[in-house]
């Protein structure tokens, strides 16, 4: 009980009148651990045999910046030397029902009103594909497809509820042919929430070999199964706020370490969960050190978008929790405020794994020597930070660009599914031998 103590009192400081609980020290000695294996994590990444910043061969698989200009230059190992994708876009006209995903069963739902929170990559990766280089108007052309969809929106606004949006999602995909033709593997869905792609509850039955684009990997909503498989599906960034994002002016500058007032804060909605709960618990003890309150829907304890970046950027570590599920937003918000995140979840995913190495821009350093290796971080994260922004692909830094290069991956030569066979003279048919072109809507579906 007595080293407990001690080692708290070192890492915050006399603690304040506040009596200490069992709950209190179980929360300190998690919080201490995780120091403790972070500070270890990050001692090891800076030695020159395994940091992948010391090494032409392990550098050569990471994401690089040019001296001259700080454009972006993505590895060549996996991804190919420039993008040559073909994606088509269906459009809301020519499948019917697909109005009904987009805007709800009266059509009164506006794409602005889904532009805000976790459901806005939905309409933002929707609107790049649109304006994108890499589009294309020919089905036959396509090396992948695009079905848009703002359902997560549609369905929190009343638009349609989840028996309507199972029974869309088959009718909508019972009229297009190239899906059939490929079983659904060339085929891209965007489900940007932590119920992923259960939001369509036949999702196993119908595009379990499709594209899933979510910021989700992990099991979602307290659900047995996981619809994200590493294979063929890629995680995306959260949607952080426009304000934060844009060129110019910013909703909320990054402060100067020196000024900053918390050594780490936890900015965000207890829920319930022990972490969360034990996080805002030890703000108490240690007011100086860590800011946690514990907020709030709605009412005057809701802090406003400002002042959220306000508080946000006025620590040097940004903790960030899991919720309901894996993985939290603030990870991605840190990266703005150039505050460096510290990832309390075990499972989540994080996007772009292929090419960026975490461990050098999201890692805990002892307070002893923290200013040094923090400006560090940021550094770095300040490079990185442009692949959460959904920029259009002229941008060589972006979240749209990045997502790009992943799809780009996953393509294959091979589109066929078990429902379809190949002829001698190159034609696809059916299970009945019917020649591909001749396919008429409804298909019939798995």
């Amino acid at each position: 009980m007595s080293s407990t103590s001690n080692i708290k009192s070192r890492l915050f400081g006399p603690p304040t009148s506040t009596r200490c609980t069992r709950s209190h020290q179980i929360g300190a000695l998690a919080l201490i651990s995780i120091t403790f294996f972070a500070t270890r994590l990050l001692d090891q990444s800076f030695s020159s045999s395994t940091s992948p910043f010391h090494g032409d061969e392990l550098e050569s698989n990471l994401i690089r910046f040019s001296e001259v200009d700080s454009s972006i230059r993505w590895p060549h190992r996996g991804y190919g030397s420039y993008i040559f994708l073909k994606i088509y876009v269906y459009d809301e006209n020519e499948i019917d029902g697909l109005k009904q995903l987009l805007y709800g069963r009266d059509g009164k739902i506006s794409p602005d009103s889904c532009l805000k929170g976790q459901w806005g990559t939905q309409v933002k990766i929707h609107k790049l594909l649109l304006k994108s280089r890499f589009r294309t108007h020919k089905q036959a052309e396509a090396d992948l497809f695009f079905i848009p969809s703002y359902v997560k929106c549609v369905r929190m606004m009343g638009g349609l509820n989840d028996k309507e949006i199972n029974q869309t999602y088959v009718k909508v995909l019972s009229q297009m042919p190239y899906f059939r033709l490929s079983g659904g593997r060339d085929h891209i869905f965007v489900f940007p929430s932590g119920a992923g792609a259960h939001l369509f509850k036949s999702w196993a039955s119908y595009i379990n070999r499709s594209i899933i684009l979510t910021p989700e990997g992990d099991r979602t909503d307290k659900r047995d199964t996981s619809a994200f498989n590493t294979w063929k599906d890629i995680i995306i960034p959260g949607n952080v706020d426009d304000g934060m994002t844009t060129n110019g002016i910013k909703l909320v500058e990054p402060l100067p370490l020196s000024k900053r007032k918390y050594l780490a804060n936890y900015l965000g909605r207890a829920q319930g969960k022990l972490g969360r709960l034990q996080l805002i618990d030890l703000a108490k003890q240690f007011p100086d050190k860590l800011e946690s309150p514990e907020l709030k829907f709605s009412g005057p304890e809701k802090l406003g978008k400002a002042d959220y970046f306000l508080h946000l950027r006025n620590a040097k570590f940004c903790l960030a929790p899991r919720g309901e599920s894996s993985w939290t937003l603030r990870f991605y918000e840190s990266f703005f405020v150039e505050c460096v995140p510290v990832l309390l979840s075990d499972h989540a995913e994080l996007p772009f794994q292929n090419v960026v190495d975490y461990s050098q821009i999201s890692i805990k350093w002892p307070s002893s020597r923290i200013d040094k290796h923090i400006e560090e971080m940021i550094a770095r994260g300040r490079k990185l930070r442009c692949l959460w922004v959904y920029a259009p692909d002229l941008e060589p830094c972006s979240a749209f660009s990045g997502i790009l290069w992943e799809l780009q991956r996953k393509t294959r030569r091979f589109q066929q599914s078990t429902e379809t066979f190949w002829l001698h003279n190159g034609s696809i048919v059916n299970r009945d031998l019917m020649e591909f072109y001749k396919w008429k809507p409804p298909m019939p579906l798995p």
